[in-house]
């Protein structure tokens, strides 16, 4: 049992608030992210099954051509393989926690180009109802918390032990 000087500092009720809706934000980013590129190698079922979105990379990479008709023929493979390597960069580095606040901007900016090029060649019911919008915001506000150190995370790992180090 801890002493009322051994006790563990506290923590403001709000910056507990920001801190749970920063793991929040980040884990259900980073899920959006990696079950969308599962579903691309056919993780959550083959093609044309219910809940199934792509169920390969051939059905995705019709869809990237669909939401990017600007895109050359000869680079749409390359597109969407790209946008597949963003979202499991982001997806593991939200998951992780590593380098969170760039991490969470990259993705509000992904996402929103996400949205908008599924409402110019899609329709703009697309992006509303799949809260794409919604989930851009969550990033950006990820991106912007008032959260010195973000918890659970190796940023939190890593600021402690640089700065038990200085301590020193």
């Amino acid at each position: 049992m801890l002493s009322s000087e051994q006790s563990l500092p506290s923590i403001a009720p709000r910056e507990r608030v920001w801190s749970a809706a920063t793991v929040v934000t980040r884990l259900t980013l980073a899920a959006g992210f990696l079950s969308a590129v599962a579903d691309r190698f056919g993780w959550w079922g083959p093609p044309n099954t219910a809940s199934v979105g792509w169920g390969d990379f051939a059905a995705y990479t019709a869809y990237t051509h669909t939401l990017s008709p600007y895109v050359p023929d000869g680079l749409q493979s390359a597109a969407a393989w790209g946008a597949t390597a963003a979202e499991s960069v982001l997806g593991l580095a939200l998951l992780l926690g590593v380098l969170v606040r760039l991490a969470a901007g990259a993705s509000a900016a992904l996402l929103l180009g996400f949205a908008l090029s599924m409402g110019l060649f899609l329709g703009w019911e697309a992006p509303l109802s799949n809260s794409v919008f919604a989930a851009a915001a969550a990033a950006l506000l990820l991106a912007l918390a008032p959260v010195g150190e973000f918890p659970l995370s190796v940023d939190r790992i890593v600021h402690s032990a640089a700065t038990s180090s200085t301590n020193r």
